[in-house]
């Protein structure tokens, strides 16, 4: 007879003993996978929410991720979950995370990313993609891409992970990068091989990092900080300019205690307003064009010399030229050594983190601080009087149709009830009217397209402020800019967030009086359907539309909005020709310069 093979129950581990014996293990081997790596890591650090899109190789990272206590939030398009990731960065000093899937996926979210690392937003694309050795070949797998060979240019960093136990360490280096410093966006190219990869739970679990200080505070040096104060002390028309910078650091306290404390005039950029209340009586917003010539000793604060700002060049300071500048002495507050002197001299750079640097000036004030004079107080305070009288009675006028002016009176007084409210602002003249008419009361309030002047982050945007600050979100949208993420009140809707839309609608990009030059049937390029209806769009998803053509039913709708917390989108119906082209960078459009 032979001898009886030995029976292991299905599943158990088994191990070989002396003499060829074959017994089973009392306690199985536990194994983890790449998925549950990936999650165990983001949740050991603080990271509980996505916002992406499922699909091919992601869509179980989603459901297990949902499954695991992650909140997920799935969007229409990618660059919107892209988007809202960004902006939930920037309101939490955390790296908001997009997760994509492979190639066009991967391509939609990258103008986010780009977004992210431009406006100093921390965020962490990631997606999925196909393997690398067929990449590499190009054999033509699904959806093939040398995704991090894309990434690269417009990331702060990217990485790739390509075996399971290093995923731990992928995620550290992507949160530090995206932290650290100046913040940024952030590619993690995770292959659809790396997700089934399956290793010893334990092994797993120790290849985790929980990152310690992953924005080390950076200390000013205290002779920098003694330059600043003695240049800013010898001023005779000191000038404060407050960038998102500023915003992002969170010094809120300090940096008003610094303003007031020397009593310099300062200009809010606009996601810094509400730092200090657009009100407050050193507020030279409604005298911009006359202080920023007139100034003599300027410190930027978390702001940069770019675009926005002239390049601190030309007119808008005072030169004579393009290339000119008006003999201002400047500070600049930034963490970024590499920014100072970026477009002109800087007298006085002080590089470290936004509070520490603050803080440090403050300690270096003292107590005793000479006031700015009289005369140049005086002054602001004259053009600040005469402007916003003038805007007063513009705001009061009752035309009809609606034009921007009227329509924004109201949101004004809105926001002025409602100042825990996030609100979010895009368009072109819905963007610039919008920034110089309502005000802002507290910090981070205010989120809008940033340096790049990007149009599209409305809904995205929406959806992260809901999300991340639990509070109402008032959108302010051009029709134009709708447009680009319109589809996304239908993810209002979903998740049933407080959102509420106002769709200035002029019947095109801009205004909507433009016609087709050849008298062909096509309407001119700058030209929408005539008195679309935007409401009925969200009313197709359960929100609440609203169609308003006057200043009263826009105040109601939207009060109405706020008070039941209702996704609502509101049709603001305006004048076309209330628009002005491209807003109020018009200088920037060719031909208007060409016509100067």
């Amino acid at each position: 007879m032979g001898t009886a093979e030995p029976q292991v129950a299905s599943g158990q581990d088994v191990k070989v003993v002396s003499g060829g014996q074959i017994v089973a293990n009392a306690q199985p081997q536990e194994m983890t996978d790449g998925f549950q790596l990936v999650i165990d890591a983001l949740k050991l650090n603080g990271l509980d929410t996505i916002y992406g899109l499922p699909g091919i190789p992601i869509t179980d990272l989603t459901r297990r991720a949902q499954a695991a206590g992650m909140r997920v939030l799935s969007f229409r398009h990618e660059q919107n979950a892209g988007y809202a990731a960004s902006i939930a960065g920037f309101l939490t000093q955390k790296p908001g995370i997009c997760l994509t899937v492979s190639a066009p996926g991967f391509l939609n979210g990258l103008n986010a990313l780009a977004h992210a690392t431009v406006n100093c937003f921390p965020m962490i694309l990631v997606s999925g993609s196909s393997e690398r050795e067929i990449v590499d070949l190009q054999q033509g797998d699904y959806e093939e891409m040398d995704q991090l060979a894309v990434a690269k240019p417009v990331a702060k960093a990217a990485f790739r992970v390509l075996h399971a136990e290093d995923i731990g360490v992928g995620i550290a280096r992507a949160i530090r990068a995206a932290v650290s410093g100046r913040p940024g966006g952030v590619y993690l190219d995770l292959p659809a091989k790396l997700f089934a990869q399956s290793i010893d739970a334990a092994a797993g679990k120790s290849s985790l990092i929980k990152v310690v200080d992953p924005a080390p505070r950076q200390i000013p040096a205290p002779q920098a900080v003694k330059r600043a104060v003695d240049l800013l002390k010898s001023a005779k028309k000191p000038l404060i300019i407050l960038g998102k910078g500023a915003a992002y650091s969170q010094a809120d306290a300090d940096i008003r205690a610094l303003v007031e404390k020397t009593g310099i005039p300062y200009l809010p950029m606009s996601m810094a307003k509400g730092l200090l209340p657009d009100t407050h009586e050193q507020c030279a917003s409604a005298a911009r064009s006359f202080v920023l010539p007139e100034a003599d000793v300027v410190m930027l604060v978390g702001a940069r010399l770019n675009w926005l700002l002239s390049h601190g060049k030309g007119k808008t300071w005072g030169g004579k030229g393009h290339k000119d500048w008006g003999g201002h002495k400047f500070i600049q507050v930034d963490i970024s050594p590499q920014e100072m002197d970026s477009n002109v001299r800087i007298d006085a750079p002080v590089v470290g983190d936004i509070g520490s640097c603050v803080s440090a000036l403050l300690t270096a004030i003292g107590s005793g601080w000479p006031k700015p004079s009289a005369d140049w107080i005086g002054a602001i305070t004259e053009r600040k009087t005469k402007n916003v009288a003038k805007m007063a009675e513009t705001l009061a006028k009752n035309p009809s149709p609606m034009n921007f002016h009227s329509a924004l009176a109201v949101v004004r007084d809105i926001v002025k009830a409602n100042p825990d409210a996030m609100f979010v602002n895009e368009g072109a003249n819905a963007l610039d009217f919008t920034r110089s008419i309502v005000d802002m009361y507290k910090p981070r309030k205010r989120i809008d397209v940033g340096t790049w002047g990007i149009m599209g982050i409305g809904m995205g945007y929406c959806v992260a402020a809901a999300v991340v600050t639990k509070q109402q979100v008032i959108a302010i949208e051009g029709d134009s800019a709708f447009g680009f993420s319109g589809m996304e009140v239908e993810t209002i809707c979903r998740y049933n967030l407080p959102v509420c839309a106002v769709i200035f609608n002029n019947n095109g990009v801009y205004r909507g009086t433009d016609v087709n030059p050849t008298g062909g049937s096509d309407l001119a390029p700058t030209v929408f359907v005539k008195g679309a209806r935007y409401d009925k769009l969200i009313e197709a998803f359960g929100g609440v539309g609203v169609h308003a053509t006057t200043p009263a039913e826009l105040r109601k709708g939207m009060e109405e909005a706020i008070r039941s917390k209702k996704p609502t989108l509101i049709n603001a119906v305006i004048d076309e020709t209330a628009g002005t082209e491209s807003g109020r960078i018009t200088s920037l459009n060719p031909s208007a310069a060409k016509k100067k």
